[in-house]
């Protein structure tokens, strides 16, 4: 199976060479306000600053950069709430590999707005589907029809590889962290640091967050499957949606991770505010879901412990930051 043979920790560690000077090593920044009000230290990966305004740009750098020839001469699909769309859109754009996004009509304007600037000989986007869960099958159904590789922003070993070089970074940084918090939506990113934080140190907590406007991965762990969750509207857009039906990306989740905690909307819209009156920086409501969680205490047991969680992007359109103010 390809996950066996490429999400290994060689294969996390292929990834991390293969990324290094082509993405940011963001930084880890010790914040004294949110460890007082939370009662841990905490310091957070600076993923907001990442290029593309979001992780995703190390999963789909290190996909397309382990692509056959044959696959790049044929190009690639891809599905996306937005900053997946984002991360493909600017890793083809480096390798000159043709890319047909499909972002649903319920995507970020900030993220749509920021694809239409990429040039159209490289980057084809529609704009399909009410929803991700449409136009993911949008996508897929597309790359059957075509024979084109559909590069999915959670469900491929080589996006995980690539993305859980954040998990590299913050052992690099801060080799005796004892939690991380990550933020949950297709569990690509949960299941990559999981897996190479519990291979440095199996002792770590590897906690996962998201919204209840969309907890398909916190509902997974309960039913012990994965299940299909209403989704409902969302600030944390990048992480809304259903997992794809057929995918292990659970089965990989429950490995190496410890628990799936969630927060409501009201106090991801408290911790964006929160987190811009405070540091005068930017944060999307995905990444957002990870300070909501430490300023409401979802987490049991952190109290003293060193703890680093991912602001995983920036993206937000400016009309949505102002009804937030």
């Amino acid at each position: 199976m390809a996950y066996e043979n490429e999400l290994t920790p060689a294969g996390i560690l292929a990834a991390a060479q293969r990324l290094r000077g082509r993405v940011r090593h963001t930084p880890l920044e010790l914040d004294e306000q949110l460890s007082e009000v939370s009662g841990a230290r905490v310091l957070l990966k600076l993923e907001n600053l990442q290029d593309t305004g979001s992780f995703k740009i190390r999963g789909a750098l290190n996909r397309l950069l382990t692509l056959s020839n044959d696959e790049r001469e044929q190009g690639i699909i891809a599905a996306s709430a937005g900053n997946h769309a984002l991360g493909v859109a600017r890793a083809a754009s480096l390798l000159g590999i043709r890319a047909t996004l499909i972002v649903p009509e319920s995507g970020s304007p900030a993220k749509i707005a920021a694809l239409r600037r990429f040039p159209p000989e490289v980057v084809e986007l529609r704009v399909e589907g009410v929803d991700y869960d449409a136009a993911e099958a949008l996508g897929i159904a597309l790359a059957r029809q075509t024979g084109r590789r559909f590069v999915s922003p959670y469900n491929d070993p080589q996006i995980m590889c690539g993305q859980a070089t954040t998990a590299v970074e913050i052992l690099e940084d801060l080799p005796h962290v004892e939690a991380l918090l990550i933020p949950v939506g297709g569990g690509g990113l949960l299941s990559g640091m999981g897996l190479w934080a519990k291979t440095v140190n199996p002792a770590i907590q590897v906690i996962g967050v998201q919204s209840t406007a969309s907890p398909q991965m916190h509902a997974a762990f309960a039913a012990g499957a994965l299940v299909m969750v209403p989704v409902l509207d969302s600030l944390a857009d990048g992480l809304a949606g259903n997992i794809e039906p057929g995918s292990p990306m659970y089965d990989l989740a429950r490995r190496v991770s410890d628990e799936i905690v969630l927060v409501e909307e009201t106090e991801i819209a408290q911790a964006m505010r929160w987190y811009l009156e405070q540091q005068h920086l930017v944060v999307e409501g995905s990444g957002a879901v990870v300070l909501a969680a430490l300023l409401n205490r979802r987490v049991a047991g952190l109290a003293g412990k060193t703890v680093a969680a991912v602001l995983t992007g920036r993206n937000v359109a400016i009309e949505r930051l102002k009804a937030l103010l």
